[in-house]
């Protein structure tokens, strides 16, 4: 019987192969599992029960990271455990005798606080680029970001990605490649259309990404026309809270904010919350409930409200 260091190889070559997770996920598995077998010293699959399991809870709880001193926290051993089931649950499909993966339970959490803005605030933030002292070209792409990121709910990195090719502005939806290389369908609202149309109008280069660096020191120091002038996620951030600023809000913001943004508007206006789970490329509807709980609930308040105070002026 293969023992644990064996077959975690196996299963991390059937997430890359047939799950098709990214590198980066099959990394982390890897991390985690192989500090697992480390610590239960490589046994049998038939010897991880639940006294094992709950000796290891133990032992991420008390462990302190050897450098920094710190303790792992509460959402990091959950990321331990939720490795570890998905191996046991490879293992049952393989008929190899383990524990089986829904014995193991995950840590409580507190509940996920998410920054979103709304009203004034999002007005002011979309309408800053157009009032900014930058070149013509560079406020129609800001604006063109900003309305992008609140129309898409889409993560800085799959919005660096976009090219012209990819995104029609004949369509109202395009695809995105999102996380574990997911493709989802995603909507562009008018005013996102609207706002892309007239910063390509502008554009006279070559390039085949949607948004690009207009900064004339770049230009000269790149320039080869293999040398990419798309974005990166700094820039975007950088963009971000610079018009944040100038809209006079004086709490952190980044491109995440506008994805929650979108996500929270939504859930105001009824929206169901499966869609919004398609939308964000979340691959748990229990991932997009938790995240978002507070806005749902502040909609249910508002629902309720509406509801008393109409009849009362009916009684």
């Amino acid at each position: 019987m293969k023992k644990l260091s064996a077959l975690i190889t196996d299963f991390l070559e059937y997430l890359e192969i047939e799950k098709g997770r990214s590198q980066a996920t099959v990394r982390n598995y890897d991390f985690y599992l192989k500090r697992f077998s480390a610590w239960a010293k490589n046994p049998v699959p038939a010897r991880v029960d639940s006294n094992m399991i709950r000796a290891y809870r133990l032992w991420l709880n008390r462990y302190h990271d050897p450098k920094t001193r710190q303790q792992l926290s509460t959402k990091t051993q959950n990321y331990h455990l939720i490795a570890l089931r998905g191996f046991l649950k490879f293992l049952a499909r393989q008929d190899i005798q383990s524990l089986p993966a829904e014995k193991i339970e995950l840590a409580r959490q507190q509940m996920r606080q998410v920054d979103y803005i709304g009203g004034d605030d999002m007005e002011r933030l979309l309408g800053a680029p157009l009032t900014s002292d930058a070149q013509k070209i560079i406020r129609l792409r800001d604006k063109a970001i900003l309305e992008t990121l609140f129309s898409t709910g889409l993560r800085v990195s799959e919005l660096i990605k976009l090219t012209l090719k990819t995104v029609s502005l004949a369509k109202d939806e395009f695809m995105v490649r999102g996380k574990g290389g997911k493709l989802r369908l995603v909507l562009l609202s008018d005013s996102a259309k609207d706002a892309i149309r007239r910063y390509l109008d502008k554009r006279t280069d070559g390039e085949g990404a949607l948004f690009i660096s207009h900064d004339r020191a770049q230009k000269s120091k790149n320039r080869k026309r293999s040398a990419s002038r798309a974005l990166t996620p700094r820039s975007v951030q950088r963009i971000v809270e610079k018009h944040a600023r100038a809209a006079g809000i004086t709490k952190k913001i980044t491109p995440h904010t506008l994805r929650h943004s979108r996500a929270a508007d939504l859930i105001s206006n009824g929206t169901d919350i499966r869609a919004i789970q398609a939308m964000l490329g979340h691959e748990f509807v229990t991932a997009t409930r938790e995240i978002y709980a507070d806005a749902t609930n502040k909609r249910l308040k508002n629902t309720h409200k509406i509801f008393h105070e109409k009849h009362k002026k009916l009684d």
